[in-house]
């Protein structure tokens, strides 16, 4: 049995792999043996050292990772919907870069049978993000204008597709023009690359009155823009700010991250409640006590993978012993869809 272990925050030489023996479960957890497991944007942060829920919930060492897809091998005697010898997707509170998870019951879920085990462990982390971003934190009203950045991304590619699904205009931002023909296949009206012209003025050109909602992962590199862009009565959501962190390296450029953190946008609600408009934040870690938000979001999102009303997402697979290129490549901003790493 082997998983990723940090002992403290760095670079790539950081990502040690170990042999270890999962815990003891307890009589509502479940024992899952991995195939594969999803690689987020905020494992990346977990390494670094920033990412705030890591230090309250675990603290170093950490194996990090949220999301795996696998077969049931043990239940608790709690346990009722599980059985060993289940397909299974499982959520945790970090501990999924491992070849063995242990997730209470209600964070695990059956695998639907028309995707295989690398798309199912891609699901989770950006599927709910992009879930809970749309249907759990604002009311959207019929026809909206949507604006979604990177939407190349694991979480912009379900969003795209998520406000597509439900009869939505939506206009997709783009870093790399090489990226134009997934998102446009994804179903977005417009992509803009961010290379070939200026976005907020072609943004303009197709919503001259603003977007209802627009969804923002950059920070301090776009928020500001982002925000001026609604419409009245729209929301800016905002779930990240990969434009503070470094591209390659693997290091944190500290006199780079304080210089963007000061110059990120300040809101005035005063300010806002002339012009009508809202600012939305939130962090999905911090929602896995949260059963019926789960249950609700992941329920429904199988649905529609099963119903193939959404696509699952497009994975990239890594070795196991090759976690620090995938992190390496997540890192770059170049790559599309889900990272996920092969554990068998």
């Amino acid at each position: 049995m082997k998983r990723v272990r940090i002992y403290k925050p760095g670079d790539y030489k950081e990502l040690k792999i170990e042999s270890f023996d999962p815990k003891e479960i307890k009589p509502n957890e479940i024992l899952i043996e991995t195939y594969a497991v999803g690689i987020n944007y905020a494992d990346i942060c977990v390494r670094w050292g920033v990412y705030d829920s890591a230090k309250k919930y675990v603290g170093w060492p950490i194996t990090p990772g949220f999301e795996s897809s696998g077969k049931v091998i043990k239940v608790g005697k709690e346990v009722g919907a599980f059985q060993p010898g289940d397909e299974v997707i499982a959520i945790s509170r970090f501990d999924s870069y491992a070849t063995h998870v242990v997730a209470p019951e209600h964070q695990v879920f059956l695998k639907p049978k028309n995707i295989d085990f690398f798309q199912a462990a891609g699901l989770p982390g950006v599927y709910l993000t992009a879930y809970h971003a749309l249907f759990q934190n604002v009311v959207i009203r019929p026809n909206s204008k949507i604006l979604i950045h990177s939407a190349a991304g694991g979480v912009g590619s379900a969003l795209v597709q998520m406000a597509k699904l439900k009869g939505h205009k939506v206009v997709g931002i783009i870093g790399n023009p090489i990226k134009k023909e997934y998102v446009t296949k994804l179903g977005a009206d417009l992509v803009i690359s961010k290379q070939e012209v200026d976005w907020v003025q072609a943004a303009k050109k197709f919503s001259p009155d603003g977007f209802d909602i627009i969804l923002d992962a950059n920070g301090q590199s776009t928020l500001m823009d982002s925000y001026n862009l609604l419409a009245p009565i729209g929301k800016l959501i905002s779930y990240g700010f990969h434009s503070m962190l470094p591209k390659k390296g693997g290091k944190l450029n500290w006199p780079k991250l304080i210089y963007t953190y000061l110059k990120t946008p300040k809101f005035n609600p005063v300010h806002m409640t002339s012009k009508n408009k809202s600012l939305v934040t939130f962090n999905l870690s911090f929602l896995f006590d949260q059963k019926e938000i789960l249950k609700e979001g992941m329920n429904e999102i199988l649905k529609w993978i099963e119903d193939e009303k959404i696509n699952p997402p497009r994975t990239t697979v890594y070795k196991f012993k090759d976690v620090a290129q995938a992190h390496r490549d997540m890192e770059s901003g170049n790559t599309m869809g889900k990272l996920i790493l092969d554990t068998l």
